[in-house]
């Protein structure tokens, strides 16, 4: 039994085009959860360097950031194993990129950076970047959630015997 065969013979979860759509989601995830990382490290590093207060806001950034990125390695690795078991999860993501986005777009988004002020577009570009991230998350949550309803058995909730 091939890749796509597996895939395939899953039942309620799209076929070949909804594991090569999960595979794509995940992948955009993961790349943009290490791309935020590596912005908002950026300023933790230099505050880190120059002995200065670390800033909460920057360690929930990176630390949502991580737990995005694990997810998707975990997701990733357990391909076969159904995701959408664990859509609160991404519900849970969900709700941390939001916050991270309503954050630092508070801060950054009406702020009209000059051209020596390179970490305030650089933190602007990153609050963007966030919009993107709560958006894949929430694509995510729906289809994790549709998928569970869809995949139950309806069975009878006081023997388990009964179809309803």
């Amino acid at each position: 039994m091939g890749v796509f065969d597996m895939v395939r013979t899953r039942s309620g979860h799209g076929g070949v085009a909804g594991g090569l759509a999960r595979i794509v989601l995940r992948f955009l995830q993961f790349i943009l959860a290490i791309t935020v990382a590596g912005l908002y490290g950026v300023d933790l590093a230099n505050a880190h360097k120059a002995g200065a207060y670390t800033d909460g806001k920057w360690v929930f950034a990176e630390v949502v950031a991580g737990m995005s990125a694990v997810t998707c390695l975990i997701y990733g690795a357990c391909f076969f194993i159904p995701g959408e078991k664990f859509f609160a999860w991404d519900w849970v993501l969900f709700i941390l990129w939001t916050a991270l986005f309503g954050l630092f777009g508070n801060i950054y988004i009406g702020a009209k950076p000059t051209p020596e002020q390179h970490g305030q577009q650089r933190m602007k570009n990153a609050v963007w970047v966030d919009l993107v991230n709560m958006l894949l998350w929430l694509a995510s949550a729906i289809y994790s959630t549709i998928i569970f309803w869809r995949s139950r058995n309806n069975r009878t909730l006081h023997t388990g015997r009964g179809k309803v």
